[in-house]
């Protein structure tokens, strides 16, 4: 059965990642990047090359979503899958059901920093941010190696997600009590992954220290921040350097956008930002 660990776009997935695959598949706690490797993307290729499905044709590959998890089923265990997919429930699309699916952990960030952070990794103004996380958006539409992924709105992403707590199936985790909590909030983490599987919890205490040790936020955001500048550098079409959104050294939206940009968020968003003590 699969737990999702779930989140718009730069909201601090890797993170999470990184400290479940050093709890859970190493034999110390010890980091390294290529155990993320054992939490793997869906929507992709792989899996939907395994039943014959077509990732070109994205009528085909959307009513297969579920096929393609049933995969996982075949094995008595817990598969973590990431995705930044919103959670779609239609007579046409299925985004997954409570057959494949164990539970969702939500990861959830606060708005406004996403934009600043969508401006600086992906070349935009904050405007331009701006618009991209109000409106239904696609990733990986134009890549060769990652599947079309349905990311919707900010505000429709957050909100679909969330019909899995009337089945007692979802945990929210804010990425600011992540970073500014780590271990109580991974500690909740943990709980809610042994009550999904419906056996009594109980914390390797070394383990669970070292985790801590070698995940430090401030030493993966330096990691991912690098490989990002790395792969966008020079622009591939024009063969021209790419000049970023510049935040300087920290993330802050109140030192970033401005008053315009910010009264935009806090109109569109004003619900899930209070209910989530944003506002």
């Amino acid at each position: 059965m699969i737990v999702w660990l779930a989140s718009y776009p730069k909201s601090g997935n890797t993170f999470v990642r990184s400290l479940l695959s050093s709890y859970i598949f190493s034999n110390d706690g010890s980091f390294n990047f290529e155990l993320i490797k054992n939490i793997k993307q869906f929507p992709d290729n792989s899996l939907f090359n395994q039943i014959g499905v077509d990732t070109n044709n994205e009528e085909e590959m959307y009513q297969n979503y579920i096929n393609s998890q049933k995969i996982f089923n075949k094995k008595d265990s817990i598969r973590f899958l990431k995705t930044h997919s919103c959670f779609v429930n239609t007579n046409k699309f299925k985004f997954t059901d409570r057959h494949n699916t164990l539970g969702v952990i939500y990861i959830v960030r606060d708005p406004r920093n996403i934009v600043t952070s969508f401006a600086h990794h992906f070349q935009k103004t904050p405007e331009q941010a701006l618009e991209n996380l109000l409106s239904s958006q696609y990733i990986g539409k134009e890549s060769k190696t990652h599947c079309t992924t349905y990311v919707g709105s900010w505000k429709y992403h957050y909100n679909s997600w969330k019909v899995f707590r009337r089945f007692n199936k979802y945990l929210l985790v804010r990425y600011e009590d992540l970073t500014n909590n780590t271990e109580k909030t991974f500690l909740n983490i943990l709980k809610f992954i042994a009550h999904l599987a419906q056996v009594k919890f109980v914390l390797d205490k070394k383990k669970f220290e070292n985790t801590l040790k070698t995940t430090e936020f401030e030493k993966l955001r330096k990691l991912e921040d690098e490989e990002s500048f790395a792969e966008a550098k020079v622009d591939i079409k024009t063969g021209k350097k790419i000049k970023f959104f510049n935040m300087g050294t920290k993330n802050d939206w109140k030192k970033l956008l401005d008053k315009n940009v910010r009264e935009s968020l806090d109109k569109e968003l004003a619900d899930e930002m209070r209910e989530l003590n944003y506002l």
